[in-house]
């Protein structure tokens, strides 16, 4: 039976206090590893922290271009160029909008290695999910054409599965709405 003070509290045993020291010791590593170090510094030992979003906390800066856009407009056509950084270990969407059976004229070139890339539609108004694919592969550059099947948002998902930052240069030419990242 545990001592009780003049109070009348119950005392714990240095052997209870230093187990109790060291579950809350492994509990705190355990969320140290697992979230503040993603979410925080971007180190992420055990991939929960990517698994979860927490890895985009800790640069949120990464999602935005790495200069301001161009885009000539002419009666028919838009020619529209951006830079976007592309996060080591982390991946993002460039989209336009573009309305069925146009065509768009694209390339990019990265500058800091190759990225995964997929060019892919969504139909507008769809809710389930769907999407297709114009072209995948793992390139550090690409150019091509390609008419829209449907109406929606059409762009690139490039990922980068390297060690550090990739820029992407991106040239596309056509008639299409900027939805910009995602």
């Amino acid at each position: 039976m545990p001592q009780k003070d003049n109070d009348q509290h119950p005392l714990l045993s240095t052997g209870n206090l230093i187990k109790s020291s060291v579950l809350a010791g492994i509990f705190a590593l355990l969320i140290l590893i697992t979230t503040i170090l993603p979410a925080e510094y971007g180190i992420d030992p055990t991939g929960i922290g990517l698994s979860l979003g927490l890895t985009k906390l800790a640069n949120p800066t990464h999602a935005e271009p790495t200069q301001p856009a161009t885009t000539e407009q002419t009666d028919e056509t838009q020619k529209h160029m951006i830079d976007i950084i592309v996060p080591a270990g982390m991946g993002l969407e460039y989209k336009l909008h573009i309305v069925k059976g146009e065509k768009v004229k694209y390339s990019w070139q990265t500058t800091g290695g190759e990225l995964y890339f997929d060019l892919h539609g969504e139909p507008e108004g769809d809710t389930t999910g769907y999407f297709e694919s114009y072209a995948e592969s793992t390139v550090d550059t690409i150019k091509g054409l390609f008419i829209t099947p449907f109406e929606g948002s059409h762009g690139w998902y490039w990922e980068n599965k390297g060690n550090t930052d990739v820029i992407v240069s991106l040239m596309v030419e056509g008639r299409f709405e900027i939805i910009g990242l995602k």
